[in-house]
């Protein structure tokens, strides 16, 4: 029953966004009415600016930290695996919110970090390096989570984890699908951050 309730509230955190939140607060509107529809850091940048995008993209992140941390407390390490792939699961297709979420790259982020830190801090970086050089904030996370997987795998890092990884990869291309398909026609959006926060 203990393990059951905690991936009932792994899934749960999930769902809480912070973008759709932020968008009743800040400007009372749905921020999947705008922008590209989706409930995450991209669109609240462009919607709402980079500050409010910044705060989107750590309030996201640390929906995977604590996931994976609730886990793992509570249940152990397989938990732990579970909790975190379940909080990306409700970030993506929230129950709370008619299954309409965002593509979880951030939350995805966050339990990179709490599975294996050193690899996921180096692909943040590789992340970085990729929009500052493209400006296709999606492309960092198409290369960015599937090359932490990799790292994991030649790192030889427990099965559970290169399975996690492995699933949430699949799980990161499939929801950015339209964007590599938009990267390939040369049509994909491209977002300069630090012009964003210059101007927010």
């Amino acid at each position: 029953m203990q393990t059951l309730l905690l991936l009932i509230a792994a899934y749960f955190i999930g769902n809480l966004s912070p973008a759709f939140i932020l968008g009743k607060v800040a400007a009372n509107i749905d921020i999947r009415e705008y922008g590209s529809g989706n409930a995450g850091t991209t669109n609240v940048m462009r919607v709402m600016g980079a500050k409010a995008g910044v705060f989107v993209l750590l309030a996201d992140v640390m929906k995977g930290v604590a996931a994976v941390w609730i886990g793992r407390t509570f249940g152990g390490e397989t938990i732990a695996v579970l909790c975190g792939f379940l909080a990306v699961i409700g970030h993506n297709w929230p129950i709370l919110l008619k299954f309409k979420g965002g593509k979880g790259a951030a939350t995805t982020m966050g339990v990179a970090l709490m599975i294996h830190a050193p690899f996921a801090l180096i692909c943040i970086g590789l992340a970085g390096v990729i929009i500052v050089l493209t400006k296709y904030v999606s492309l960092a996370s198409i290369i960015g989570i599937p090359i932490w997987t990799t790292l994991l795998w030649l790192g030889g890092s427990e099965s559970s984890h290169v399975l996690l990884g492995t699933a949430l990869s699949i799980l990161v291309l499939y929801r950015h699908r339209s964007n590599i398909q938009r990267i390939i026609n040369g049509s994909e959006n491209r977002v300069d951050i630090k012009k964003k926060l210059d101007r927010s």
